[in-house]
């Protein structure tokens, strides 16, 4: 190869995985004005600004967060770090009909953002007002082109949010209220021409049950989009299929037939080429074993030479853990007795306090206790089993975490239930292991030895205090490993930005990659296109490459530090000085050496961001197909 006058930033001496799949290899990697300049093995460069020795690393393209709702973060956070510090360097928003595109949106006594945002990612009003304050376009297009206004850190790529796009064409009473009128579909049809025209992903839609408003008077009501019949959705996403966009959606739990339905609509068969559709979700969930499968291989006969679509189902690098700050988490927004209680806000704990001792509410909890604590449990019935809840709670699977009383954290619910039981049963002689124990459990009345009423005591108590965690999902490894390498999936569902203090997932591509490790470096080197080349194909966006002429998104690994990265230990909570308030995150430090965004670093060893990210503008909002 022949001498290169300068570059900014020579790598050396990476194992080299490039997202084609490929098989690795040592090479160079020389970062010039942004840009990819040239790799190979021992580049010869005239004039070098820093020379990075990387042998014993892997060097890869940026990876991509494809499901995040980040969208009000990076308005306040620019940077992303808490995303950037795992490898992501393009991050995917507005998904679940959720999002910021039409700006604020706010209309005399409607505030759609506060009313979607807060119960759906169980976001507090407090923390999203903040957000709000600095949106300051009203349209669109002026949505992408602020990114460049902005110290951004990661790409971002964008989907139209269905819910806010009823919203906009109707407003938020009538978007929850009534069908769309001739006018108004016509207008919809409009936004989304123009939006794929200007570089859009495709279209987002929600369907999960558990999915209210927050504000009043419409607390009981799900958000906008799930009130879209067929003849209103089927034009917009032929839209998207013209554009050769993406339709990101998910199951509706009581209409199973009408979701597979329009599944197939993905079939391109009869209708030229494929809708390419991304939808959640494939993983081993603990209360449905075998759905993932079942998913799948709807997928493999959607994708099949028959149908001739291209529909793939998003999957998580690890285990599905989830917190609850005592009953505030949006699995129990499936019933009505709970719903109520997910319904207060954050910062009101008077106003559950109020319905944990209503007697009209205890009477209605008792029913739908009865629904949450079936034996033998069955969910697997298409339409949803009107007689049993999706989640169902299991003294023995619920572990305290960071609770109001710390001798109970690491134990199980059953197990502190136990020594309650003997307490009470002796008069409070024996059963509690110490005296702080003891002044615990003599706040509960003998009732308490029912788990009902131990639940119902607890969160009297401590509200939020009475936290826990419970593995929804992906418990198994070998499982896990095989949704992750099927073609009918996508890794990816990580869900970062959402559920600030019940889920945590930023660094699940990580997870993918060190699952991959155990079986060599043609696994990883196939992981590292599932998190790269694969999905910015699949979403029509140029990055996810390291050819010479695109911009330099890199992500260095330490595969030693990798092998013994533990995603549930790697979760933590910390505080948000800018939110203000507590959030639950990931900690790979060790295992990402180095994040570069547009060829300037970003993230270094030493786990520490650098001075450039939320103070530069790195990143870019990326244009589908474009």
């Amino acid at each position: 190869m022949a001498q290169l006058n300068q570059c900014d930033t020579l790598i050396q001496n990476a194992l080299v995985f490039d997202g084609s799949g490929n098989s690795p290899v040592v090479e160079d990697l020389a970062i010039l004005d942004g840009k990819i300049l040239a790799r190979g093995a021992n580049l010869d460069v005239g004039t070098v600004g820093e020379t990075v020795n990387a042998e014993g690393r892997w060097l890869m393209p940026g990876l991509l967060d494809i499901h995040t709702h980040l969208d009000l973060e990076v308005e306040v956070n620019p940077g992303l770090g808490e995303a950037v510090r795992h490898g992501t360097t393009t991050v995917l928003v507005g998904n679940c009909s959720l999002g910021t595109a039409f700006g604020a949106q706010q209309n005399e006594n409607e505030d759609p953002i506060l009313d979607c945002f807060t119960r759906v990612e169980n976001m507090p009003k407090n923390v999203l007002s903040k957000c709000i304050e600095n949106i300051n376009w009203d349209n669109a297009t002026d949505y992408l082109h602020h990114f460049a206004n902005i110290p951004l850190g990661p790409n971002v790529a964008a989907f139209v949010p269905h819910s806010m796009l009823r919203v906009e064409v109707m407003g938020t009473k009538n978007s929850i209220s009534r069908p769309p009128n001739k006018e108004e579909k016509t207008k919809m049809l409009a936004i989304m021409e123009e939006c794929m025209a200007e570089g859009y992903m495709g279209l987002s839609t929600d369907q999960i049950v558990f999915h209210y408003l927050a504000n009043d008077p419409n607390k009981m009501e799900r958000i906008p989009s799930h009130f879209a019949e067929c003849d209103e959705l089927r034009p917009c996403l032929e839209i998207v299929r013209k554009h050769g966009g993406v339709w990101q959606t998910n199951p509706d739990g009581e209409k199973m037939l009408r979701t597979l339905k329009r599944y197939f609509w993905s079939a391109g068969r009869f209708r030229g080429k494929a809708l390419k559709i991304s939808a959640l979700t494939a993983v081993d969930f603990v209360s449905v074993p075998g759905i993932w499968k079942k998913m799948l291989n709807l997928g493999k006969v959607i994708n099949s030479k028959i149908f001739k679509g291209n529909i793939h189902f998003q999957a998580l690098g690890g285990n599905f853990r989830m917190w609850s700050d005592g009953m505030m988490c949006p699995i129990f927004e499936e019933l009505e007795s709970t719903r109520q209680i997910v319904a207060c806000e954050t910062d009101e704990p008077e106003a559950r306090l109020a319905l944990f001792n209503d007697p009209d509410w205890l009477e209605r909890f008792k029913g739908d206790w009865e629904k949450m604590t079936v034996a033998d449990a069955n969910l697997t019935k298409l339409g949803g089993n009107k007689d049993q809840s999706t989640f169902q709670i299991n003294f023995d699977k619920m572990t305290f975490q960071d609770c109001s009383v710390p001798d109970w954290d690491g134990e199980t619910l059953a197990a502190v239930l136990e020594r309650l039981t003997a307490y009470i049963n002796s008069e409070g002689k024996s059963g509690a292991r110490n005296e702080a124990e003891a002044a615990e459990f003599a706040k509960f009345p003998k009732e308490a030895v029912h788990p009902r009423e131990f639940w119902l005591q607890g969160l009297r108590l401590y509200d939020g205090g009475f936290r826990w965690w419970l593995d929804v999902a992906n418990i198994d490894e070998d499982i896990v490993e095989e949704i992750l390498f099927d073609e009918n999936a996508l890794p990816g569902f990580n869900d970062s930005g959402a559920h600030l203090t019940n889920l945590s997932f930023y660094d699940g591509n990580l997870g993918t990659l060190r699952i991959a490790q155990k079986r060599g470096l043609e696994r990883v080197a196939h992981a590292v296109h599932r998190l790269t080349r694969e999905p910015a194909e699949f979403f029509g966006l140029n990055v996810g490459t390291i050819e010479p002429g695109v911009q330099a998104d890199i992500t260095l690994i330490n595969p030693d530090n990798l092998k013994s990265h533990d995603m549930n230990k790697g979760r933590t909570k910390v505080y948000h000085k800018l939110f203000e308030q507590d959030v639950l995150v990931n900690r790979s430090d060790g295992v990402v050496e180095q994040v570069y965004i547009n060829g300037v670093r970003a993230w270094e060893e030493g786990s520490r961001y650098t001075d450039a990210l939320g103070t530069q503008t790195l990143g870019r909002a990326v244009r589908a197909n474009q």
